[in-house]
């Protein structure tokens, strides 16, 4: 498991977890904020977007609205910065899937 430098991943109650599942832990250096920038973005936005425009009251309705938004920002929602036009992360997989399979069977 590779998780950042954080005292929620160092303590000695998560490394022994880990460790007792015989999980090999590696950490990002410190300062390497680019190592997960995209997550750290996500997280960000669906906080932003989601999360603090509710009073969420307990951990269903939490679920239920993350559910919904990631939804949301897979199917719906246009991805602008990284694509040419307006497509959805979902338009953008299936092209590159489609792309893929093109390539390995010589098909187009």
């Amino acid at each position: 498991m590779n998780t950042d430098q954080g005292s929620q991943y160092t303590g000695a109650g998560w490394i022994t977890t880990l460790t007792e599942a015989k999980i090999k832990i590696s950490t990002d250096g410190r300062g390497r904020y680019l190592d997960n920038i995209s997550i750290e973005r996500l997280w960000r936005s669906l906080k932003q977007a989601a999360v603090y425009l509710h009073e969420i009251t307990d951990g269903f309705q939490a679920k239920r609205i993350s559910d919904d938004w990631i939804g949301f920002y897979n199917s719906e929602r246009p991805h602008t910065a990284w694509t040419k036009g307006r497509r959805t992360r979902h338009t953008l997989s299936k092209q590159r899937c489609e792309k893929r399979h093109e390539q390995k069977t010589g098909t187009s």
